[in-house]
């Protein structure tokens, strides 16, 4: 690092899981670091999501895993049901961050923002709301970037952490496709029933549905829709039309239906992935999260691989002497892994809509037992 230690400069693109983690990870390792968030302070989009034992692993190291599993649900099992309500199986998940621990957490996206940001803040990072990049010039050794309102900024790294469809990444000339596989994916918050200590995954005739715990009285119910359109439908369809995709649903999804009374809302999004093939980096520009690798949700693991990456990426440009060097060997150690996961995630949602379920299980199991291995 000493060819670059008087000029530790980083810009992130995105406050997001990846955006915020990468942040607190460099500025605990001295960078002086900004990150650039389009939307409004505090603003999150769906329910809830799972933070799997990868992203528990990485949390712990900023010393973050014991505040999610208190903000959150914690959990170490996955409960799979067949079509007819039976007991099809279930996946005991790696307790990764010690025995005593559960082995991974349900948690409210604003919870984990708060969270985050927290961190980023105690760190000294500071976090620009309504602003992004619209300009990048790589110079020798630094980036020159125009952000929205007009100022520039000079800088030693760019981090692209802007989702799926990144501006970042195109901005730094990295291109890939974004795929849709027909499915929707439905989510309402609900109470939680007493007898949901885990995830649970229903198989259904058509759909799949499931329950993910978020505190001690919350969870969210999901469903995927199978062979569908991409589409947006109006807000006021959305509850009557989630509840009676439901309906078909045996034993405790009726349950789960009849929790439902009180949603105010539910949130309707497509099944998208992209995998960036090849660099993920361009001069000492980087994307990573879902820029980079956005798998479909059926491994639960999109934040572990996000979270792992801002972890992953402050440690190998600590331990290199140029910021070239550490983008590759970050994306050297990165990349595999994530496709895995994404590939895995894509055939997942394959044998769902072919009611190949009795596959689909193992695939799920071998999965997060490979991605408990080191990152």
């Amino acid at each position: 690092m000493e060819s670059y230690r008087g000029a530790r400069t980083a810009l992130i693109v995105g406050a997001g899981m990846a955006g915020l983690t990468a942040a607190s990870a460099l500025a605990r390792r001295g960078w002086q670091v900004e990150v650039a968030e389009i939307g409004a302070a505090g603003a999150t989009s769906g329910w809830g999501l799972c933070l799997t034992g990868p992203s528990l692993r990485a949390l712990d190291e900023l010393g973050l895993a014991d505040p999610c599993l208190t903000a959150g649900y914690g959990m170490s099992v996955i409960t799979q049901v067949d079509v007819d309500g039976e007991l099809a199986g279930e996946v005991r998940l790696p307790r990764l961050i010690g025995a005593e621990r559960p082995a991974m957490v349900g948690m409210a996206r604003p919870a984990l923002y708060r969270t985050l940001r927290e961190q980023a803040d105690r760190c000294g990072v500071v976090v620009h709301h309504g602003l992004t990049v619209v300009a990048v010039d790589q110079e020798r050794e630094q980036v020159r970037v125009q952000m929205s309102d007009g100022t520039p900024r000079r800088v030693a790294l760019l981090v692209g952490a802007d989702g799926i469809c990144s501006s970042a990444r195109r901005l730094l000339g990295l291109e890939t496709s974004v795929e849709y596989h027909g499915q929707m994916v439905w989510r309402a918050l609900v109470p939680r029933p007493p007898w949901a200590t885990g995830i649970y995954q229903f198989a259904g005739k058509v759909n799949t549905a499931g329950l993910v715990p978020i505190s001690a009285t919350q969870a969210y119910v999901f469903l995927t829709e199978n062979g569908v359109e991409r589409s947006i439908l109006p807000d006021v369809e959305l509850i009557p039309r989630l509840r009676e995709l439901l309906k078909v649903f045996p034993g405790r999804v009726a349950e789960i239906r009849s929790l439902m009374g009180g949603a105010t809302s539910v949130v309707r999004r497509p099944v998208l992935t992209a995998f960036l093939d090849g660099a993920w980096n361009q001069g000492t520009g980087v994307v990573i999260g879902d820029a980079a690798h956005a798998p479909a949700p059926q491994m639960a693991s999109g934040a572990a691989l996000a979270i792992e990456d801002g972890a992953v990426l402050a440690q190998e440009l600590d331990c290199h002497t140029s910021i070239d060097a550490g983008l590759e060997a970050f994306v050297s150690r990165r990349a595999q892994r994530c496709r895995t996961l994404v590939e895995t995630s894509v055939a997942i949602a394959d044998l769902e809509q072919a009611q190949r379920h009795d596959e689909a299980y193992p695939l799920v199991d071998a999965c997060h037992q490979q991605m408990a291995e080191p990152a």
